[in-house]
């Protein structure tokens, strides 16, 4: 992978406000994707650091956000 695009996967997987469907539609790579160049570009603590910071969070993903401003 050309390491312009990973800096630019890592900057986006690291913003608050873009989502994975977001990252997806920029770069044809889907959320398990996105993880796996996280985890291989990432040293472990930075990796685990990230993956909590993302769990869950309605604004990495589009479908919980929709779910949550429905209510």
């Amino acid at each position: 992978m050309d390491p312009a695009l990973t800096d630019q996967i890592i900057r986006m997987a690291w913003e608050d406000r873009t989502s994975f469907e977001e990252i997806e539609k920029r770069t044809g790579l889907a959320e398990a994707e996105v993880i796996k160049v996280m985890r291989r570009n990432l040293k472990p603590p930075s990796f685990r650091l990230w993956r909590k910071r993302v769990s869950g969070r309605v604004t990495k993903h589009r479908k919980l956000m929709k779910a949550r401003m429905g209510r």
